[in-house]
């Protein structure tokens, strides 16, 4: 049994946005997905960091959700994107997976996940310097909220944290978040988000006691990261 993570799968399959035209590795990705997935068993659990299907509802995306659900191996934690339009709440999106044998597909949201003695705690995350309005204030304040609520479910297990944006990266930090994750003595922090050039951007090794790791998909060459054995 083993404990992966990986971000922005980018999946087009019941839509017509590929992420191949991008170019910069991402020709082929689906294939490099699979064969990226060939280390992972059953047994495993993998976190998908978010962006994980363009389909702008759960209809649009099943195509999506059953090749993750189906052809990638593992139990897979889902943690919602920026891109992820198809999200809703966690009772549509559980309803929707139980009534199309997704299986193997979980919500990481508001909650969060045990594997072993280890708390996966997570949420999206936001940039709310950048996106500085009174909506994008609401939103990431209820981002802190929802993190907050993952990670007092940890209790006092040892706790991993992952996010869809990152919390800081060069010329950025996102303070409010870096404290929760400090003040819970998160061990590792694993986000996405940043591609292509911005790579260059990511910030990555232990900071204030939190070890940081970028594992968006192109990243990490479309092998999901092992965390745990």
């Amino acid at each position: 049994m083993a404990l992966y993570a990986i971000g922005d799968t980018h999946l087009s399959l019941g839509s017509d946005k590929p992420m191949d035209v991008f170019g910069g590795g991402w020709e082929g990705y689906v294939d490099k997905l699979r064969e990226g997935f060939a280390p992972v068993e059953d047994g495993d659990t993998v976190v998908l960091c978010g962006d994980l299907s363009w389909g702008m509802s759960l209809e649009e995306a099943r195509e999506d959700f059953a090749f993750l659900n189906y052809e990638l191996p593992g139990e897979k934690w889902l943690l919602k994107g920026n891109h992820d339009y198809w999200w809703n709440t966690a009772a549509k999106m559980n309803a929707f997976f139980q009534a199309n044998g997704f299986d193997r597909l979980h919500i990481l949201h508001n909650n969060c996940a045990l594997y072993g003695d280890t708390a996966l705690c997570g949420t999206r995350g936001w940039f709310f310097e950048e996106n500085g309005t009174p909506q994008s204030e609401k939103v990431f304040k209820r981002e802190l909220i929802r993190l907050e609520a993952s990670l007092r479910a940890a209790g006092e297990r040892e706790k991993l944290c992952f996010l869809h944006y990152p919390p800081l990266y060069r010329g950025y930090r996102c303070q409010e978040i870096i404290d929760l994750l400090e003040q819970y003595r998160v061990r590792a922090c694993y986000y996405g988000h940043l591609h292509g050039p911005s790579h260059r951007l990511a910030i990555e090794g232990e900071q204030g006691g939190v070890d940081y790791r970028l594992v968006s998909a192109d990243f990490v060459g479309f092998r999901p990261k092992k965390i745990l054995n």
